[in-house]
């Protein structure tokens, strides 16, 4: 057992921090002396003293060998992986280099449509081949959960030579799929289990949150720290176990979509949250399940509202368990779309979410948030019910609200050859059964609706169309006014 009190990496940057010498390294601004004096007051000068760069005493992200390496080995027992290693690329990184760790050009890899875009990426990296596998899909809530067991022994059964399967647990809903079945269907093929865990960091430190994707049997787990637990916003962790992945590879992988001057306040805050977790995870999950239930209690008994549960009956093969500090709340009984209770929320009540859908607004209740923040939301959501109610939406919208599962999708070409081929920019009104060149995603939560080498089809342009018109956000395109679309030529 290792002592999970040290922060080997932030005692390091600290004790640099405070080192009295004279700067001629990176960074410009040499220990905060040229920043700006609106960021000074902002930030203040205490953070720019630790942005430090690989000064000898902290290490080396690509050949770590000294206190990012303890901090690391830290993490994998806190964690129970094999080995960790530290992303300061977000989760977008670990998902491309696990792609790119397991998948040569030409090699096929089976995962759900409704993967994040950074796997998309991957797979323009790569030029591996997928092998999409449609979700399970609740009709009345208008929401994808997680792909199934049979689901993916059918895919296997299909594509016995596939490289990997790479699944999203928990979704960004919190729904956890039978992730143990999928594990063991997918070893006996021999082939590894990718999990983007993004939103499941925190599942290790409390009994009553779903089960961590390693202990399910995953062999890779990419987790999101910065998103549901204590590091900066794009701090991450990547981690495996088991022999079936190249620890290698993967660090190379790494290397090629990492920066090469990573920032040590990233760094030192993976070390820091770690620690936390490590020590006093279980309290701090205990206090945020409580405000979690409590948000949940009050909401649903409000009229017109409801929040999505576990299943009354025995739990789906896409929907087995739920992380109960995600709430989602379903709006649509109040007559109003999630993207116009999500404008009134912030701006009426200061109170926002994490992202809107159609019939939904999702929050996320960590260890962050304070009995003040749930008062203030069910507060906000009260007055919502009272006062903004209208009608119920349109047959018109209703019907819309479905269409999404019937989207169709067809592959003509890999995503690498479509993103590199030579492209030309048209009217939105002339893609049509044209094959799309750029990834094309409502955002958040960054699905893509459309990426390099599927087919542009009639129900896809409306389905964004409608998207655009009803407040949501479409990004990862050259045109986000979406009034043209890059397509192969």
């Amino acid at each position: 057992m290792l002592n999970q009190n040290k922060t080997p990496l932030l005692d390091a940057l600290k004790a640099n921090a405070a080192r009295p010498h004279a700067p001629f390294y990176t960074p410009g601004h040499k220990l905060g002396e040229g920043v700006s004096q609106p960021l000074a007051d902002l930030l203040g000068k205490a953070v720019f003293r630790a942005d430090l760069t690989e000064l000898a005493d902290l290490d080396n992200l690509f050949a770590p060998q000294g206190v990012i390496q303890e901090a690391q080995q830290l993490a994998s027992e806190a964690f129970g992986a094999l080995q960790t290693w530290f992303l300061v690329n977000g989760s977008t990184c670990g998902i491309e280099a696990a792609i790119l760790a397991t998948c040569d050009t030409g090699d096929k890899i089976i995962l759900p449509r409704n993967v994040h875009s950074s796997a998309i990426a991957g797979l323009i990296l790569s030029g591996a081949i997928p092998i999409f596998i449609h979700p399970e899909y609740d009709p009345v809530l208008d929401i994808a959960h997680s792909i199934t067991p049979n689901a993916i022994q059918s895919a296997l059964q299909q594509h016995p030579y596939a490289k990997a399967v790479l699944v999203v647990y928990p979704t960004y809903y919190g729904v956890c799929g039978d992730l143990s079945a999928i594990a063991n269907i997918t070893h006996q093929y021999n082939i590894p289990l990718l999990v983007d865990e993004a939103h499941g960091a925190h599942f290790a430190f409390h009994p009553e949150l779903p089960t961590p994707a390693l202990a399910a049997g995953a062999d890779l787990t990419v987790q999101s720290i910065h998103k549901v637990l204590g590091a900066m916003t794009q701090a991450s962790m990547l981690h495996i176990q088991g022999n079936r992945i190249d620890c290698d590879r993967i660090s190379k992988a790494l290397q090629l979509v990492q920066s090469t001057s990573p920032s040590y306040l990233l760094l030192a805050s993976l070390d820091a949250a770690r620690q936390q977790m490590a020590l006093h995870g279980k309290m701090l999950m205990s206090r945020t399940l409580q405000l979690a239930e409590e948000a949940r209690t009050r909401i649903s008994q409000i009229p017109g509202l409801s929040v999505l549960e576990m299943p009354q009956l025995a739990g789906s093969p896409g929907f087995v368990t739920l992380d109960k500090t995600r709430l989602t709340v379903t709006v649509s009984g109040l007559g109003l779309t999630g993207f116009e209770a999500d404008e009134i929320l912030d701006e009426k009540f200061a109170v926002t979410a994490e992202f809107a859908s159609l019939q939904h607004l999702t929050f996320i209740i960590s260890l962050g948030n304070i009995p003040a923040d749930i008062e203030q939301l069910v507060q906000g959501f009260t007055t919502l019910a009272k006062e903004y109610r209208r009608s119920n939406l349109t047959v018109k919208n209703q019907v819309w609200l479905n269409l999404d599962r019937t989207l169709d999708y067809a592959l003509q070409l890999s995503p690498r050859q479509a993103f590199f081929a030579v492209s030309e920019i048209l009217p939105l009104t002339q893609t049509n059964k044209r094959i799309c060149a750029e990834i094309v995603c409502p955002y958040p939560p960054g699905i893509p609706v459309l990426m390099p080498g599927e087919v542009i089809t009639k129900s896809v342009l409306e389905y964004l169309q409608q998207i655009q018109a009803m407040g949501g956000f479409i990004s990862g395109c050259n045109d986000i006014s979406l009034k043209s679309l890059k397509v192969v030529k």
